[in-house]
């Protein structure tokens, strides 16, 4: 088929580009764009938009500012009542309260006050954490008991700890014992729930994937029924440290056994308030300790998980 040509124009398919006018072979050597940027002039992949202009890390920044608004509030609280907007016997001035507590520190009964509690607290987790895993797993893998002792789990669970209080007092006194009793029932219920909800989540693909290769009872719980279940139990453990700590000082107050609690209780009944803030400052900060320290343990423990490794800057 020919193509028409129109006022002595070229066909397209016998067309020739002249000479000089056409795109040519490319560019002449050295005018090209080069090889790129130079190095370290690009983007920085993994850094914040702060780190790559060159800004305060976000880190940083938090931590100026959370200091920040501790002064405030402390110097907040060191008006306040010599303004007279509160009267300084209930509420004393943050300087008041900074000398009882360096008072504090060189009395040896604190310390003292200070094990007690801390014993409580520990003994008490530890105890929960072990019986809440176990129980947790053993529910979950024996068939049927899971829905048999569902409502059992659902009444028990809601019953506040301080209600056994009397209970506590009626079996142990004012001994360490009614201490744990609180603390462990307080924290039992939060690895269980957790552990509970952590075995539920195991793929069933994995898990019959692992039956298909011969793996036993055993074998199942340690290689994919507990590494999907371990950052639950991690977060139930982290709620329950400071569940513990609550309850370990509620018994004390209440009860009147040794430690922070009932040392607290004797400021008050004495009215030594500067004392008694004091001593609350002091159940403050090993509240936020003990938190922290949950905290870098789920890390370290979860290391290999998707939740704490997005967590880490890159």
């Amino acid at each position: 088929m020919k193509e028409r040509r129109l006022g002595g124009e070229t066909p397209l398919s016998n067309a020739r580009p002249e000479p000089g006018t056409g795109p040519g072979p490319g560019p002449a050597p050295g005018s090209g764009p080069g090889p790129g940027p130079a190095p370290g002039s690009g983007p920085v992949v993994g850094l914040t938009k702060g780190q790559r202009s060159g800004g305060p890390r976000p880190g940083l920044t938090n931590a100026v500012l959370g200091g920040a608004g501790l002064a405030a509030f402390l110097a907040l609280c060191e008006a306040v009542p010599r303004l007279g907007i509160v009267s300084a016997d209930f509420f004393p001035p943050t300087s008041r309260i900074a000398d009882a507590f360096v008072a504090e520190l060189g009395d040896e009964a604190f310390w003292t006050a200070l094990g007690d509690t801390l014993t409580g607290w520990a003994l008490g987790l530890a105890i929960a954490v072990t019986a809440g895993i176990l129980a947790g797993v053993v529910v979950s893998v024996v068939p049927y008991l899971r829905q048999a002792t569902a409502s059992t789990i659902e009444f028990l669970r809601p019953i506040p700890s301080v209600a056994l209080i009397p209970l506590a007092v009626l079996l142990f006194g004012t001994e360490l014992r009614s201490v744990l009793l609180l603390v462990v029932y307080a924290s039992f219920w939060q690895i269980l729930i957790q552990t509970l909800y952590g075995v539920q989540d195991v793929d069933p693909v994995a898990e019959e994937t692992a039956r298909s290769y011969g793996l036993g009872t055993w074998a199942r719980v340690r290689h994919v029924l507990w590494p999907t279940a371990l950052p639950y139990v991690m977060t139930g453990v982290r709620l329950a440290a400071s569940v513990a700590l609550i309850l370990a000082v509620t018994a004390e107050l209440v009860i009147g056994a040794p430690g922070l609690g009932s040392r607290i209780a004797v400021a008050q009944t004495s009215g030594a308030v500067p004392e008694m803030y004091a001593l609350v400052v002091v159940t403050g900060l090993l509240g936020l300790l003990i938190n922290v320290g949950a905290r870098t343990v789920e890390r370290r423990a979860l290391t290999w998980h998707q939740s704490v490794r997005g967590e880490v800057a890159v």
